[in-house]
């Protein structure tokens, strides 16, 4: 199975490296590979640590209000400012598990849903955020002032160098003795107090690093896009998130992808799905899904709660393990009745 998920990430990053010359447009791929980025740090939470937050949103806004207005007010360069959403993201995680990580269940995802709240309200009111109007015009600028990513495809490489590099912490940090304890507090949290875990710090140190990703991932999406909106802060933007995360496979490192994935094609292409099935069927009502995206989104999670319990990579993970246990028990049997054959 290692091996074999190897391979496919090895495909995928083959794939988004070669996409822009095979016709996919290079802003479009930026941006699904942003919201990849933060399903995949608000899976390290909820999938890895068993932390429902309602408010990531605020963690993916902020910091892109944050260094949009460092680079383009302040005149930092790229990389600090993105540097600058990183940390924005990752006190805005310390502050907000100070105050809720001592909670559990309905009452700690209520509480992040607040202080989330709290946070779009402050992006309506302050007026560096532009209120309604949103943050615009951000430049791009030059990288270390050598690389100039004004060219989007220039911008691409670079933000998939910073998404990959980014994954692979979040791989790393699953697999290191740190995401050990935390899969274990998620598994049974009474036993990981009873061996002398400091619960409460792993959660809040989880907390962080999913809002420091977060907030990476919301700082990168403005550079590349050029704008950030009251929609990045919005209780909306953190349901997306659960959304995309419990369609791709809740605790798996392949299922944020996935999920990001169907749910941002859904919203941007689903218009020209319905056209197309419009024409092949002769059903007018089909043009009129491009207005009911948040319908189909929705038909799409009932389908895969109910059809796909564990997710859509969650089911084809758990497949593969059967057959390779069922392959594995078959090898044994055949090893033991060659034993017993030569023996007798």
């Amino acid at each position: 199975m290692k091996n074999f998920s190897n391979v496919i990430y090895s495909l995928l990053l083959v794939a988004l490296v070669l996409a822009p010359f095979f016709g996919a447009y290079p802003v479009f791929v930026m941006k699904l590979m942003c919201f990849a980025l933060f399903a995949a740090a608000f899976n390290l939470l909820l999938g890895y640590t068993g932390l429902l937050s309602f408010g990531h949103a605020a963690f993916l806004g902020g910091s892109a209000y944050v260094a949009g207005h460092a680079i383009k007010v302040w005149g930092l360069t790229p990389e600090l400012g993105l540097l600058a959403g990183t940390l924005t993201g990752a006190l805005m995680g310390w502050l907000f598990g100070v105050i809720a990580i001592r909670r559990q269940g309905i009452y700690f995802a209520m509480i992040t849903l607040a202080l989330a709240q709290m946070m779009f309200f402050v992006a309506l009111q302050a007026k560096f955020t532009g209120g309604e109007d949103g943050l615009q015009g951000v430049p791009r600028g030059k990288l270390f002032g050598l690389i100039d990513l004004s060219n989007d495809l220039t911008m691409y490489y670079v933000a998939l160098f910073m998404v990959v590099l980014a994954f692979l912490l979040i791989v790393r940090t699953i697999h290191s003795p740190f995401g050990q304890v935390l899969k274990g507090i998620k598994e049974n949290e009474p036993r990981a107090v009873s061996l002398g875990y400091d619960v409460s710090r792993f959660k809040l140190m989880a907390f962080v690093i999913s809002a420091a990703l977060s907030g990476f991932a919301g700082s990168l999406k403005t550079l590349v896009l050029g704008f950030a909106t009251l929609s990045d802060v919005h209780w909306t933007a953190s349901g997306q998130v659960i959304l995309m995360t419990l369609v791709g496979g809740l605790g798996t490192l392949s299922g944020p992808l996935m999920g990001s994935a169907v749910v941002v094609l859904l919203e941007n292409k689903i218009g020209e799905l319905g056209n197309f099935l419009a024409r092949l069927t002769a059903v007018d009502w089909f043009n009129t899904l491009g207005d009911s995206v948040t319908m189909v989104t929705g038909l799409i999670f009932v389908i895969c709660v109910l059809a796909f319990r564990k997710g859509i990579m969650g089911e084809i993970i758990a497949f593969f393990e059967v057959r390779v246990s069922q392959s594995s028990a078959r090898k044994r049997f055949v090893t033991q009745l060659r034993e017993t054959q030569h023996g007798s």
